[in-house]
């Protein structure tokens, strides 16, 4: 039996016609579709079932001001208008859920923990995290929204300001909401497989 696959129209949406936008339509979003976004992209794959992201939404005029300071200058007008920035950060100690999410496999949590393995917990929640982060755009997409993820800020500002407890660290920003399709450039070009990709 032939496995389902993702239509063209499923294709344009997630890939070829989604854009990285930095204007922004008045248009709130609504929290379900922030549930939305996660409640997909947790069946993305990480090592060891170890899901490290932890992601906070500013949504608020408050929470942003208090993300401004550590902003880039160019990043500050498309994220103060954005209805929705979000902080996507890794948990340090991600290894502390794994009997929890990885249950058939008691040793798991010892894989990242004790003497000389501080680095291999900081590798896998980095890694991880940033593969979620993808999944993230990719559901962001899915459930219609659009997105402007970015990584022009101050992360040790972030960290202190949000996450002050060192436990979490951001990795990027996402700026969510409706995109306003007039603003958007000109599409730069992609590479070809050619250029990119080799088959051995």
């Amino acid at each position: 039996m032939q496995r389902p696959i993702l239509d063209e129209a499923g294709r344009d949406l997630l890939f070829r016609t989604a854009r990285t936008h930095s204007a922004w339509l008045d248009r709130p979003v609504e929290d379900a579709k922030l549930v939305e976004i996660w409640d997909l992209l947790k069946w993305g794959p990480t090592s060891a079932n170890s899901l490290p992201l932890r992601v906070l939404f500013l949504k608020s005029r408050e929470a942003k001001e208090r993300l401004r300071p550590a902003l880039s200058p160019g990043n500050v007008d498309k994220t103060m208008t954005a209805p929705v920035t979000a902080i996507l950060a890794y948990d340090t100690r991600f290894y502390e859920v794994l009997p929890r999410t990885f249950p058939h496999e008691p040793e798991a949590v010892s894989w990242f923990t004790g003497p000389g393995k501080e680095g291999v917990a900081e590798e896998t929640a980095f890694r991880n995290a940033s593969l979620q982060g993808g999944y993230f755009i990719l559901a962001a997409r899915a459930v219609g929204l659009d997105c402007g993820p970015m990584s022009g800020f101050d992360r040790a500002r972030v960290d202190a300001e949000f996450f002050p407890d060192g436990r979490y660290r951001s990795n990027f920003l996402c700026n969510l909401g409706y995109g306003d399709p007039s603003k958007l450039p000109p599409r730069n070009p992609r590479l070809a497989f050619d250029e990119a990709c080799r088959i051995l």
